[in-house]
């Protein structure tokens, strides 16, 4: 419960502070490339319920929707400017919106593509389906998309069962971080 208040508290704050930012995004994205602003992935949310996560669209419209570590070759996908986004993990701001509706948190586990069959089973055998996903989590500081797929789990599995508002203080402090020094940040 103290957790999703801060959720909210804290998701709302940084929505109205980041607002200006979120709309001059939005607008270069619209002048450099054609297509939506947003992009609404299918994710597998807690109890494996699939929710639509919101993202800046980083990618153009032609892009396969799988993660981007199965491309061959996803620079060529970019947008003009979905790499600077990337790189900065500012094409994950609009999850704000996804941690107000509750689908989402700050801290869980980063959650599964829809088609991504070998995690979302995984993460059920070890209960962690049972959590809701995160913008960030312990695997996220932990190696991200280099990880596979069972060590990923591993990690999960320690969050589900050593979370507490302390692991996710640290979790959050780490993820700024990296996401300040671009470590472990695809494209």
């Amino acid at each position: 419960m103290i957790k999703r208040i801060f959720d909210l508290i804290f998701a709302v704050l940084l929505l109205v502070f980041l607002s200006l930012p979120l709309v001059l995004i939005g607008l270069i994205i619209k002048l450099t490339s054609s297509g939506p602003v947003l992009y609404w992935s299918d994710r597998i949310g807690k109890n494996n319920k699939i929710f639509k996560m919101c993202k800046f669209r980083t990618m153009r419209m032609d892009a396969p929707a799988v993660a981007t570590h199965l491309f061959n070759d996803a620079d060529r996908y970019l947008t003009p400017i979905g790499s600077f986004l990337r790189k900065f993990s500012l094409d994950e701001l609009p999850q704000l919106f996804n941690i107000v509706s509750g689908d989402m948190t700050f801290v869980g586990p980063r959650p599964a593509l829809f088609n991504q069959d070998d995690l979302i089973e995984l993460r059920t055998r070890k209960n962690v389906h049972t959590l809701i996903p995160g913008v960030t989590g312990w695997a996220q500081i932990n190696g991200r998309d280099e990880l596979p797929i069972p060590v990923k789990v591993e990690f999960d599995e320690y969050y589900l069962k050593n979370r507490s508002l302390l692991l996710d203080a640290k979790i959050i402090l780490i993820t700024v971080f990296k996401v300040v020094n671009r470590e472990g940040v695809a494209h």
